[in-house]
């Protein structure tokens, strides 16, 4: 069995958050599959779907990003899902807006959600999907920034990308990881910039809270 996990934040407050563009990827799979993904297991909401033929876990961890990979690690453990049928998909802060990339293996980038599966599973050997969410103006708030809403104006922008996301998703499970990036990782969107994580060092516990979630 393959697995896709999609990485942020649950609740409704964060549904339309940029950090959740992992779990409107899940959830856009399982709508066109038809697939459910309600089941509470492993402190994460999974179900079972069929993707090109072939039968795929739809996870979506319940933890908050920062601690995805509890959940992640233990599903894996679970359902003894190899690591290179493992795709994790997430957002980036490092592509522009609109830009997917896709790689078999990798650090985590900055990503705590990520450095959090990684390190669960002992591992960064495993595919992961990102979808760009860096905007052309600077961001003066990363956490912020993160934690908010698309603009009404973006929108139309994300909702292209998370239909090519899901495109590469099927493309992964039928043909694997390579055709997946040679089909998707040719469209760039510009030049990759490193956006440093914000420090918690000497901030207020309500600000550390909040970036339990980013």
């Amino acid at each position: 069995m393959k697995a896709v996990v999609g990485l942020g934040n649950p609740g409704r407050a964060y549904a339309r958050t940029r950090h959740n563009l992992g779990f409107r990827v899940v959830d856009r799979l399982a709508e066109i599959t038809g697939a459910s993904v309600e089941r509470l297991e492993a402190e994460a909401l999974v179900g079972e779907a069929r993707i090109e033929d072939v039968a795929v876990l739809l996870v979506k961890p319940q933890t908050y990003m920062n601690l995805s990979g509890r959940a992640v690690g233990e599903v894996v453990r679970r359902y003894g899902i190899p690591l290179p049928e493992l795709l994790v998909v997430l957002d980036d802060l490092d592509l522009p807006l609109g830009t997917i990339r896709i790689r078999r293996k990798g650090s985590a980038g900055g990503h705590r959600g990520l450095r959090s599966v990684i390190e669960a599973l002992c591992s960064s050997a495993f595919p992961r999907l990102r979808l760009g969410i860096r905007p052309a103006s600077p961001i003066e708030d990363t956490v912020a920034f993160v934690l908010s809403p698309f603009e009404p104006d973006e929108e139309p922008i994300v909702e292209g990308m998370i239909e090519r996301a899901v495109a590469a998703v099927r493309i992964w499970v039928r043909e694997g990881i390579e055709r997946a990036m040679a089909e998707f990782n040719a469209r760039r969107g510009g030049p990759e910039v490193l956006v440093a994580e914000p420090s918690s060092v000497g901030r207020p516990a309500r600000e550390t809270e909040r970036e339990g979630r980013a």
